[in-house]
């Protein structure tokens, strides 16, 4: 049986004050994560804080180049967002490819970012465009957030409360899927942007990284050709039952020449 208090707060401040009263209590974004957690009892919250009810943090907007995506907009809305679409289409058609409808229609874009799973699509859009991560508190740099295999740099009662994305040049993500979870088995996003090319890697090692070798063969020919001699090193890659350290290097080269063909 579960005993835990449960709160729906209007407010981020109302949710922060709620975190600080109950040190013991998780915040509930989408759940996608978290419920199945709860159900297998590997957690056992004192009071579970539902961020379902703050309406800040569903807003997506623009403000000049950069597209602000609130931590409760949920995948679907990505996908399907005119502004989104038009800002950056990579990024809407990689949210509409999360999983199936059941989760995209209840998953959220800072529930996903703030999980870092290892095989989650979102943190190599964070990394590769260079987003910022605003949080009640400060604003971290994308890349400076993803610090390990579930682990990222939010400190304890700290709330993400939006992503903001510079416009790119030219963008575009593909991924190899699990065939039955449709996670990232390897996952590349690549940008080109204002300030140059950046490529990230998701699913194939216990964080999202960059491909500095990829990067600097793209800033003078952001084609598919640029890298086709080059090679991923396989060390520190995932090895499981699904794929190996060496197939899922393989992979990194052949999803990043794929994402770069469509890239626009």
């Amino acid at each position: 049986m579960y005993a835990f208090g449960y709160h729906r707060p209007g407010s981020v401040a109302d949710a922060v004050k709620l975190l600080a009263d109950n040190p013991d209590a998780k915040l509930l974004a989408g759940g996608q994560t978290f419920i199945p957690t709860l159900k297998q009892r590997l957690a056992q919250p004192s009071d579970v804080i539902d961020l379902g009810g703050i309406p800040d943090l569903q807003t997506i907007r623009a403000e000049g180049d950069r597209l602000v995506i609130g931590a409760m907009v949920k995948h679907a809305a990505v996908a399907k967002d005119s502004t989104v679409r038009s800002m950056i289409p990579a990024l809407a058609a990689m949210a509409g490819d999360i999983g199936d409808v059941q989760v995209r229609n209840r998953g959220t874009i800072g529930g996903s970012v703030s999980n870092n799973d290892p095989a989650a699509d979102y943190p190599g859009a964070v990394v590769a465009l260079g987003a910022t991560v605003t949080t009640d508190r400060r604003t971290i740099a994308g890349e400076d957030f993803f610090t390990g295999m579930f682990e990222t740099a939010l400190e304890e009662g700290e709330i993400l409360t939006s992503i903001a994305f510079p416009k790119p040049i030219a963008a575009a993500y593909e991924k190899f899927r699990n065939p039955a979870s449709r996670y990232a088995m390897v996952g590349v996003f690549v940008a080109k942007l204002p300030s140059g090319v950046r490529v990230a890697v998701t699913g194939a090692g216990p964080c999202v990284f960059r491909l500095p070798d990829f990067e600097a063969a793209l800033a003078s020919n952001f084609s598919a050709s640029a890298i086709e001699n080059l090679t991923v090193d396989a060390s520190g890659l995932n090895s499981d039952i699904h794929a190996s350290a060496d197939y899922r290097a393989h992979l990194v080269k052949v999803v990043a020449k794929r994402a770069l063909a469509k890239a626009k």
